[in-house]
């Protein structure tokens, strides 16, 4: 708004407070969410609360997911759609707005071969839905509303593909070239003017997490760690590729990190299987002990279920097994009461020695 200039797409543009939509379609405040369309994401893994997740998405009407493969959310779902995977649609990619590259390609397979099988992307699925419910989509097909992101730099998609793709220039402006800093002042505000609009203290300010030894003196005691979740590691990715064996070889069962002087007054060794526990619930990983994370500090990696083990309602591939997410808050009192943002690296935890899976 300061600097005059339309901004590019934004990642988060479309987005919604996760934790608010889940206890809505579970509960039906502050209204009702009857209906979910999973667009090649795992929620009942990748989302915090896994519990509630599972809670929510079992209360809708209708839940359909999009994906490549059966995950546990596809298997809690009423309808699983194959969508179209990334060869069998063309594409224009330009890193959510913040890179200085967009590149673009053509459709490389067919995505329908008739008499074996028939698969759309996720936007012509989501257009369908939209013109049945009477809305108004202007463009017929991907290539179209490429042709129109592309249109301020006269082009089509396809010249685009031949062109190479577009690289913006190398100099970029800084906010002396552009007048000030993209705030309402123009100026780097260490009090924000936003905040202060909205009515959220303008000052930066410090408060304890819900739930860490000084919060919650009483939880602590038993349970005298903190948890840190979410360390990606490759190469697996968010929830992705489990079931892809070459990669799964390269690591094939989920890890927990343990200091070495706390492993050993725990009893435990490395290698060892263990349990993680908060108030929420437990789950079970493989102990690597290392000097590199503090004494008080346990870390369980992300994104973990099972394609070898059954769909069926007792197992859901594994999801309660060693899903990080069983054991986080989402609750309204343990999110930031500015951004909304939930605790995925401050929780009460105990750990001790299970049973391998």
């Amino acid at each position: 708004r300061f600097w005059g200039q339309k901004c590019g797409s934004y990642r988060g543009a479309g987005e919604a407070h996760q934790p608010t939509v889940f206890k809505a379609m579970a509960t039906g405040q502050p209204y009702p969410v009857r209906a979910c369309f999973t667009v090649q994401s795992n929620p009942m893994v990748t989302a915090g609360n896994t519990r509630l997740v599972y809670e929510a998405l079992r209360s809708l009407d209708l839940y359909v997911v999009m994906d490549y493969w059966m995950t546990p959310s596809a298997d809690i779902a009423d309808y699983v759609l194959p969508i179209a995977c990334w060869m069998e649609r063309p594409f224009l990619h330009d890193e959510f707005g913040i890179d200085c590259v967009i590149w673009a390609g053509e459709q490389a397979l067919p995505a329908t071969i008739p008499g074996e099988y028939s698969r759309k992307t996720d936007w012509e699925v989501l257009r369908d839905i939209g013109t049945q419910l009477g809305q108004d989509w202007p463009w017929e097909n991907l290539e179209q509303v490429f042709d129109y992101r592309l249109s301020p730099l006269g082009m089509t998609h396809k010249e685009f593909i031949a062109q190479g793709g577009y690289r913006f220039p190398e100099k970029i402006p800084s906010y002396k070239d552009m007048g000030g800093f993209g705030t309402p002042t123009g100026k780097l505000e260490l009090y924000s003017t936003v905040f202060e609009k909205l009515g959220i203290d303008p000052l930066p300010s410090y408060k304890e997490s819900f739930e860490n030894p000084i919060s919650r003196p009483d939880l602590a005691k038993e349970y005298p760690f903190m948890l840190i979740t979410g360390g990606r590691f490759m190469p697996l990715f968010h929830s992705e590729f489990r079931q892809i064996e070459s990669l799964r070889r390269l690591h094939p069962q989920p890890l927990a990190q343990v200091n070495q002087k706390t492993a050993n007054e725990l009893g435990i060794a490395d290698g060892d299987w263990i349990w993680v526990e908060t108030p929420r619930g437990r789950i079970r990983m493989k102990c690597q002990c290392t000097d590199t994370i503090h004494p008080q500090i346990v870390h369980t990696e992300h994104g973990w279920w099972f394609p070898e083990m059954l769909g069926e309602e007792s197992s859901l591939h594994g999801v309660w097994e060693s899903n990080c997410n069983v054991l986080t808050e989402t609750a309204p009192e343990a999110c930031n009461d500015k951004s909304g943002g939930w605790p995925l690296r401050t929780a009460l935890c105990k750990v001790y020695k299970g049973e391998p899976l």
